[in-house]
């Protein structure tokens, strides 16, 4: 670590080029904005298709859940795919509330594909999309599950430039961080 230095607590490590255009510069923005309609188009069209189904939000909303959990038992008990932990998960906690999670999934699909075609709030987007691929994964389901996992995490590293070619242009620098208002706030009872 040749470059870097310590700063306080922490240590800083000059970006290098390459992550510095990905993930700071505004010139990659259009970049994300292939894989943001790409995955949001994926998202928004699996949700709309539960939002219509009856055994997702219709009059048997939760079966669709319940046969997707007793799926992912199945291979538990098999020892392939499941892990037991997450065996237990889906057994004590998501199926006794299939329905919720049923609602949950199909609206959580729609709000994600929604934000990542709009390009607002991008980061949290990807992020709740990546959170459902991944427990797809755990659940033994493969599918297209990788691929999204994986460009979603990517969305979340440039949350800062892949929704500028979308609202989050205009929408970060008005809602600002939680960490900046707190500086600011920090900064103005210094000065008072």
């Amino acid at each position: 670590m040749a470059n870097s230095y310590k700063e306080g607590q922490y240590v800083v490590v000059p970006e290098n080029p390459v992550s510095m255009f990905l993930f700071n510069s505004t010139r990659s923005a259009w970049i994300w904005l292939f894989v943001r309609l790409y995955l949001g188009y994926a998202w928004i069209s699996a949700g709309i298709k539960k939002i219509t189904s009856e055994a997702w939000t219709g009059s048997e909303a939760g079966s669709a859940i319940q046969g997707f959990v007793g799926g992912a038992l199945a291979k538990a008990e098999e020892g392939k795919d499941v892990s037991g932990w997450y065996a237990s998960f889906l057994e004590g906690f998501v199926l006794p509330n299939a329905k919720m999670f049923s609602y949950m999934v199909a609206f959580g699909e729609v709000l994600v594909g929604i934000g990542l075609i709009v390009g607002l709030l991008t980061g949290i987007a990807a992020f709740f999309g990546g959170l459902m691929n991944a427990s797809f994964l755990f659940a033994g389901t493969v599918s297209t599950n990788p691929l999204l996992f994986i460009l979603a995490t990517w969305l979340v590293m440039a949350w800062k430039v892949a929704g500028w070619y979308g609202l989050d242009r205009w929408a970060l620098p008005l809602l600002g961080t939680p960490w900046s208002r707190r500086r600011q706030e920090k900064d103005l009872s210094a000065k008072e």
